[in-house]
């Protein structure tokens, strides 16, 4: 168990096709779902790369594998590759195995995590005969519906030989601190609940998409709600390097999902 004296820093980023159309109904084609992300995913790493940061992007391989240039600046540039499957509209159980062994032999690069798409559970067993080391699948939250998991646990634990690493969320009501609240809570109240998180558990952990980091909303052909939409573009990049900054004043360490993990084993 991490003490209250860490405070560990994991930012993360699902960096998957932009597919929120396709949930409203809407077609646009794949150069354009692709596009969208490329763009989103460089605007994050020029954040990072200003703030002296890295952090762990899980990744499909229908983007990577069509902007292979992409995933070799995530590389170059120090941050951790993860698996998030194949195709974010439509996981299948074979992708958990197939996009480890497709980022790896594309990029050079061993894979140690995997994110299922939209959090749902996977199948812990795969991960580990897979070579997985560590699974962040769960969004332990107060939230019905899709993340209404209270009686698991929000801080790491071991399942079937693979690490659980949840997304944070608060102690006591389990608010949720994952991307959808930074982009509408006022920024003073979303830091100061992180900062409570961190303090309290000795880590952060939260996940962003590269959407989130394009003028989305109010794009016709996109028909993306106002829920996911609010504040995306300039105000979330600006929000993003608000609260990196923020965290450094509190003296946390941004380390990856693989180094966190290899804390958490060690002090087992």
């Amino acid at each position: 168990m991490l003490t209250t004296n860490n405070k560990y820093v994991m930012l993360s980023f699902d960096t998957e096709e932009f597919d929120i159309p396709r949930e409203q109904g809407r077609i646009i084609p794949l150069e354009e779902k692709i596009r969208v992300s490329e763009e989103g995913t460089n605007r994050i790493l020029d954040i990072l790369q200003s703030e002296g940061v890295h952090a762990t992007f899980f990744c499909t391989t229908t983007l990577l594998l069509n902007a292979p240039e992409l995933g070799q600046r995530i590389i170059n540039e120090g941050h951790e590759m993860a698996s998030h499957g194949c195709d974010h509209a439509n996981p299948q159980p074979e992708h958990v195995i197939e996009s480890k062994k497709r980022l790896e032999k594309n990029f050079g690069v061993r894979i140690h995590g995997y994110r299922q798409p939209r959090m749902f559970a996977v199948d812990n067993n795969t991960l580990k005969n897979e070579g997985y080391s560590y699974n962040s699948s769960l969004n332990p939250a107060f939230i019905p519906g899709r993340y209404m998991h209270l009686t698991d646990s929000r801080v790491p634990f071991m399942k079937d030989g693979i690490l659980q690493i949840p997304a944070s969320v608060t102690p006591w009501l389990r608010f949720p601190l994952f991307w959808l609240s930074e982009h509408h809570l006022p920024m003073w109240l979303y830091e100061r609940l992180v900062k409570r998180t961190l303090r309290h558990d000795g880590f952060f952990n939260t996940y962003f998409h590269p959407w989130e980091f394009v003028k989305i909303w109010g794009v016709p052909e996109y028909g993306v709600p106002y829920i996911i939409g609010h504040n995306a573009g300039e105000p979330m990049q600006k929000r993003l390097r608000h609260l990196i900054r923020t965290l450094q004043s509190e003296g946390a360490e941004f380390i990856t999902y693989n180094e966190f993990a290899e804390i958490v084993k060690s002090q087992k």
